[in-house]
């Protein structure tokens, strides 16, 4: 266990020192450990207990109709027990009715502390943020939702501890070792054939003043409870913090490498994504509606390479007033329902790509291209398919592609390419995809 600790502490400090870097530039051929099939790999965050039957129901189709079936779904502790064993689940038992009848995968996860038992201070406007009393009567309500709503597919415990929004009145590894400690076995006693998910950490599990939850987690030997590790890697750009510094990638490959040594069942990504907001500027930059087209596929594209198991976007639909201005419009569609243009951009990324892909050796490269993406796949077919991208414009050559269509899944243009000698294609900043025979 202290090996593990050690091997993630001195990755993570590694890693943060190209946090926010920018590294020489350079092309990355990227290619995945695993094959990719999307309805299992790839799910959606989910507000739906914001919304009516009749209008969350409308969203699970549109979810269905971009042929994926997993949601993560937030409940909040003080907003289900009122008070000491008061209830309030009846909108709660609809909806798990509705995703069961709409055939939909789901994993809810429990956060915050009731009034009853918070460990906030009487004059706290923070009382659910802060840390239960007793983490054992938050197992125990947790193993009571499980008994209740048996259809659920996975259980998982809190969210962001490493955040103080979320974990007052500072992060706290072992208080959270404790609550998923409780929470794990309370949950294997009553659904022992659901998995137990951990909370899924902010950004790359980071503490302030550069420590890391996952670290400190390791060494109180959390592995030993075999729970799925989740984190939440949002960053500015899909590829890093700072253009050219490929930090996503370094960091998630390394920190998931650590993780599977140490054992873990499965790796999530339990969060990510960007808002299309307008301003006023918060913490991540302006893009508009265009720019979270862009950056959902090209972080999509990366994300199938860097194997984690499941990866959920943030999020389905839009938000009203009760979020913050900038959490109102992370969806896929807007707040009335309809698609906005990172939806249609999804849409047809995922019929272009087909429902699963292999990943395949990349098509040699006639010139090198600083900053050139590049990722291979073969189709269910046996199709060819290369993703790629690059921050300058410039002339890609495949030697050994003579006819190819390039698909440009943000509008929806496809090119016939090629007379019989190579293919050449301009390379955009955002994500094509070439495919061929």
């Amino acid at each position: 266990m202290r090996k593990i600790a050690t091997a993630l502490m001195i990755v993570l400090l590694g890693s943060l020192l190209l946090w926010g870097m920018r590294v020489d530039a350079q092309m990355h051929a990227l290619k995945a450990p695993r094959e990719v099939v999307w309805k299992d790999f790839l799910g959606v965050n989910a507000q739906f207990l914001w919304f009516s039957p009749e209008r969350y129901n409308q969203q699970m189709e549109r979810l269905k109709a971009l042929g994926l079936q997993w949601v993560r779904l937030d409940l909040h502790w003080d907003q289900l027990e009122l008070a000491e064993d008061q209830y309030n689940v009846a909108a709660l038992d609809v909806l798990v009715r509705d995703l069961e009848r709409q055939q939909l995968k789901s994993v809810f996860y429990l956060v915050g502390s009731a009034r009853f038992i918070t460990t906030a201070p009487p004059e706290s406007p923070y009382q659910d943020q802060y840390p239960p009393r007793d983490p054992e009567v938050f197992a125990q309500r947790m193993a009571l939702l499980a008994m209740r709503y048996p259809s659920v597919d996975a259980w998982q415990v809190w969210n962001e501890p490493n955040l103080i929004g979320f974990w007052r009145p500072e992060a706290d590894a072992a208080g959270y070792a404790r609550l998923l400690e409780a929470s794990t076995r309370a949950l294997r006693s009553v659904a022992p054939d659901k998995p137990v998910v951990g909370a899924g950490l902010a950004f790359f599990s980071d503490l302030p003043g550069g420590a890391s939850m996952f670290e400190q987690l390791g060494q109180l030997g959390v592995q030993r409870l075999n729970t799925i590790v989740a984190y939440h890697p949002y960053t500015q750009l899909p590829e890093g913090n700072m253009r050219g510094s490929n930090d996503f990638a370094l960091r998630t490959r390394e920190l998931n490498d650590v993780l599977r040594r140490s054992g873990v069942p499965a790796i999530w990504a339990t969060e990510w994504g960007w808002s299309s907001y307008s301003g006023p500027k918060e913490a991540q930059d302006i893009i508009g509606r265009n720019g979270q087209a862009d950056y959902v596929l090209r972080r999509l594209a990366l994300m199938s390479t860097q194997d984690f198991d499941r990866v959920f976007l943030f999020t389905l639909n839009d938000l009203d007033t009760r979020a913050t201005v900038r959490d109102r419009d992370y969806g896929l569609l807007d707040l009335e329902g309809n698609p906005k243009p990172v939806y249609l951009a999804l849409q047809r990324f995922l019929k272009i790509t087909g429902p699963r892909l292999v990943p395949a050796e990349p098509p040699q490269i006639a010139k090198k291209i600083d900053g050139l993406y590049n990722i291979a796949w073969k189709d269910e077919k046996g199709r060819n398919l290369l993703m790629f991208w690059a921050e300058k414009g410039a002339e890609l050559e495949l030697p050994g592609v003579t006819r190819a269509v390039l698909h440009d899944p943000l509008t929806g243009r496809e090119t016939a390419l090629g007379n019989g000698s190579w293919v050449k294609v301009k390379t955009k900043p955002s994500l094509q995809i070439l495919t061929w025979d």
